[in-house]
């Protein structure tokens, strides 16, 4: 199998894609050869050792696409080194107590155990106003959560480094 790394992210308004981004950028520096793709442009696994997958998170739930992208892929993805990061809640602190120890949609968990992947990791998120639709800010308001970009660049770069050391290993 290939030592090619795909790093796949559903994202709506840029934020995760900024997230896949940096990640693309710390393996890069380590020397792997990735590939940083929207979910929806992914056609074939075959070329691929490993898979990062990444998704934003609205209300608990990840994006339609990543949803199909795991579901579809099931059987690919067990078969690779596979490790799966969330983008979403907003505010100060560890973002999995924020979001009370959540970590994957329901509707995946029981996909993604057979998947096995090597980590599975929540990051802090980025909200615009001047991005959301009337809906989405009103989604906002009603459960309280702040607005901005909480992104933890250190945190996700040292997330990247640890991912990019164990696939050199």
């Amino acid at each position: 199998m290939s030592d090619k790394v795909l790093i796949a992210y559903a994202s709506k308004h840029g934020s995760t894609a900024e997230i896949a981004e940096k990640i693309g950028e710390v393996f890069a520096q380590s020397g792997l050869e990735t590939d940083v793709l929207p979910v929806k442009k992914v056609k074939d696994l075959a070329p691929y050792g490993a898979v990062i997958l990444g998704s934003a998170v609205y209300i608990g739930m990840w994006r339609k696409d990543a949803v199909r992208f795991v579901n579809v892929n099931q059987s690919a993805l067990a078969d690779r080194k596979v490790w799966i990061f969330s983008s979403g809640p907003t505010g100060e602190g560890d973002p999995v107590e924020l979001l009370k120890g959540w970590r994957l949609p329901k509707k995946v968990e029981p996909i993604v155990e057979a998947i096995k992947p090597r980590d599975t990791a929540v990051f802090h998120g980025n909200v615009d106003p001047d991005t959301l639709s009337g809906m989405e800010k009103m989604m906002i308001k009603q459960v309280e959560a702040p607005t901005g970009d909480f992104r933890d660049w250190g945190m996700i770069t040292a997330w990247a480094e640890g991912v990019a050391a164990e696939l050199k290993a």
